[in-house]
């Protein structure tokens, strides 16, 4: 019955029948049969007619399966259905039956509206499909797209659809297909060297409207392993997530049309939920990242309940893309990269002064706050991170060599060396809290396929700091790091919000000691002033923690900012300070903390946030000083040499090719700050006459004013210095 099933549903899936046959339905043959294609051109692929082979027989097994499946649950729901009470977010209860009432029923019960704008169901706080019965006593909550888990789900189903269509259009092999920060990729394998080109995005969205359109519903269905190892004998990758990420007898498969793809769901009711979609890139990626492994076809693709929301994100996209801090870099000559050292950043001369800039920003505000500077080693012994428990855990991430027999480790991180530093001597209690400050360059050995700018490096500096203290003065401290960051944030225009991270399932320590951190953590926050929310259960093993998120100029958020507890550190290195009451075992809480977290990271975030337009203070290009003609050269080097002496980066146009206006307009499109035209009048009065990039004038001023005032502008950090001189 299964077998007629399929071929019933593969003709109405469009397959042509009559066009298939010594097919073998292995992704590395089907790529190198000659197929039909249709609705495609001269530039771009097209719907392979037939498909391939190893569709209709995964379909004939899955169409097995479920048979077999449905006919258990109508058993068991006769069995084991009762009545059940679903709580809603609001307290209300709502009757229903175990193993018959879906979450969608109920949703549709209050309102149809709400019904077909939930996208998906929350029961007992796990993500649930809207179509899947409820099997006991629960809470229900109905999710929109506004909600993060939703658009996760939406955009996850999205992926699906897509990786329906990559079959269709390759013939290859799918690997994985995730929902990411703002939309979803899928990658494949094909055995040709062809690859993908955006020429077959027309024909990959036609065909995913053709999917949305016939509204193919989604089916969950559990499979045991050695079983879902059969079905996908054809794809090598599938096998290869099953026998190692797979560590249970069954794992689920989702359905829609004719794909069937291992997935732990949840998704959307059927494919006609998704309203509009767009495939927008491509790239090649290796399996997993590893650059020693198989090169697979990577399709991003972005999708939204409503096309406003489309045409709104097209247009923050070609914004973003404007800002995107590789091209500014490179235009406005700040770093780049190079092949002979993937993930290490050149910081060129005006890179050089953000990148320090920063730095000493960060510098004088622990001047203000009891931090004080450290200077650890780069290189450790590994048995070093053997005590910290790193090396388990993050070898593979950590750049290690052989030293005399001994092996040893480039340090990803600070906390252990500070460790070392904290039990050098005997502590007292009145050394508490001792807040030590380190910039030190660490290296963190990424996958290349991983590498992106300066956003994912392997070399980078953080403004990082460990605060040991004692479990009385943590609150005190978590309201010192909150102070510390609002007051960097300000100065760079970010607003912030922030989460309290609490004790996860499988955590070290004793309960009691992690819910009074957890209550110092909260007081903090309350008393901080600004919105919180809570994020229970998603703390580290080893302590709860507060996440920062930053939002930048076109609405996107980072994670820069750490305030983390760590009362495993201490016990693993056996610290302990003197109490005052003469008790020498007393065991310190560390508190670990950033702020800018990798500088590299922000200078990426800052030049994507300013578009590389700089603010004074930070900016490489503060002052250019152009004079009028050949007379006025030598007073115009002058000029420079008096702002550059007084701390302000300043050049000097005396290109002789170059118009005065033209001068004018090359500073003002480089960004500089503020442009100083003189001429014989300027000369013989020991002025300059100021104007803006933004083309501001601001007229005639004395030089030594003019140096005063940027001096003082750059030292308060004003973000508008521009209108304020």
């Amino acid at each position: 019955m299964a077998e007629e099933n399929v071929t019933q549903q593969m003709k109405e899936l469009h397959v042509d029948e009559g066009k298939k046959g010594g097919e073998e339905g292995k992704c590395n043959k089907e790529r190198g049969k000659k197929k039909t294609k249709e609705g495609g051109d001269s530039n771009g692929r097209a719907e392979l007619h037939p498909w391939p082979k190893y569709i209709e027989e995964r379909l004939a097994l899955y169409n097995k399966l479920k048979e077999e499946h449905d006919a258990l649950m109508v058993e068991k729901a006769a069995k084991e259905r009762k009545p059940i009470k679903v709580t809603l977010p609001d307290g209300k209860v709502v009757e229903a039956e175990s193993w018959k009432t879906t979450p969608y029923q109920i949703a549709s019960g209050i309102s149809q509206g709400l019904a077909d704008n939930t996208v998906i169901a929350k029961v007992n706080n796990e993500v649930w499909d809207l179509d899947r019965p409820l099997e006991s006593d629960c809470s229900l909550q109905l999710l929109k797209f506004d909600d993060e888990e939703a658009q996760a789900v939406y955009w996850h189903s999205s992926a699906h659809i897509m990786g329906e269509a990559m079959e269709r259009v390759y013939g290859g092999c799918l690997c994985y297909g995730p929902p990411i920060e703002n939309g979803f990729y899928y990658d494949m394998f094909l055995e040709s060297n062809e690859g993908v080109s955006s020429n077959d995005f027309p024909c990959l969205e036609n065909l995913c409207k053709k999917i949305i359109k016939e509204k193919q519903p989604f089916e969950r269905l559990e499979v045991k392993k050695e079983t879902l190892l059969e079905m996908f004998k054809y794809n090598e990758f599938k096998r290869r997530i099953l026998n190692e990420k797979v560590q249970t007898p069954t794992t689920t498969v989702y359905r829609c049309g004719p794909l069937i793809d291992l997935c732990r769901g949840p998704h959307v009711r059927h494919t006609g939920k998704i309203k509009t979609l767009k495939i927008h890139k491509n790239s090649s990626t290796y399996w997993e990242g590893k650059a020693d492994m198989e090169t697979l076809q990577r399709i991003y693709g972005i999708s939204f309940p409503d096309p406003k929301m489309l045409k709104e994100w097209e247009r923050f996209q070609e914004e973003a893309k404007n800002r995107d801090h590789r091209k500014l870099g490179r235009e406005q000559e700040l770093f780049f990269f190079h092949d002979l050292s993937p993930g290490s950043c050149f910081f060129l001369p005006k890179g050089a002064y953000i990148y320090n800039t920063l730095i000493e920003f960060i510098r004088s505000e622990y001047r203000k706050r009891g931090f004080q500077e450290v200077v650890t080693p780069n290189i450790y012994n590994s048995k070093l991170w053997q005590t910290s428990g790193h090396w388990d855990h993050y070898s593979d991430n950590m750049f290690s060599f052989e030293v005399e027999k001994e092996i040893f480790a480039l340090k990803p991180m600070n906390c252990p060396g500070h460790c070392l530093m904290f039990d050098h001597r005997p502590r007292s209690w009145r050394e508490l809290p001792l807040r030590l400050a380190d910039f030190g360059v660490l290296h963190r050995n990424e996958l290349s396929g991983a590498l992106t700018g300066l956003t994912r490096v392997r070399r980078f500096q953080q403004d990082d700091a460990h605060i040991f203290c004692s479990m009385d003065q943590i609150e005190e401290e978590i309201k010192g790091c909150l102070n510390f960051l609002r007051a960097v944030y300000d100065v760079f225009g970010f607003t912030f919000k922030l989460n309290l991270s609490t004790r996860p399932e499988k955590f070290l320590g004793e309960p009691e000691v992690w819910n009074q951190a957890e209550k110092q953590l909260e007081n903090s926050l309350n008393e901080f002033g600004e919105k919180w929310v809570l994020n229970p259960g998603d703390g580290a093993f080893y302590g709860p923690k507060i996440d920062i998120q930053i939002k930048d100029a076109i609405g996107r958020y980072h994670q820069c900012a750490t305030i983390q507890l760590d009362f495993q550190l201490p016990i693993r290195f056996n610290l302990t300070y003197v109490s005052h009451d003469g008790d020498d075992k007393k065991r310190p809480v560390i508190i670990h903390r950033a702020i800018l977290g990798s500088v590299e990271r922000m200078i990426a975030i800052l030049t994507e946030n300013y578009g590389g337009k700089w603010p004074l203070w930070l900016s490489p290009r503060q002052v250019m000083v152009v004079p009028v003609g050949p007379t006025c050269e030598e007073y115009a080097q002058k000029v420079r040499h008096q702002f550059y002496s007084g701390g302000l980066m300043c050049d000097v146009d005396l290109d002789p090719s170059c118009t005065l206006n033209k001068k004018i307009r090359n500073a003002q499109l480089a960004q500089y700050n503020f442009i100083l035209v003189v001429g014989e009048k300027e000369k013989s009065s020991d002025t300059v006459n100021v104007r803006t990039r933004d083309n501001k004038v601001h007229g005639e001023r004395g030089l030594q004013e003019c140096v005063e005032r940027l001096q003082h502008l750059k030292a308060i950090r004003t973000r508008n210095a521009e209108e304020e001189f």
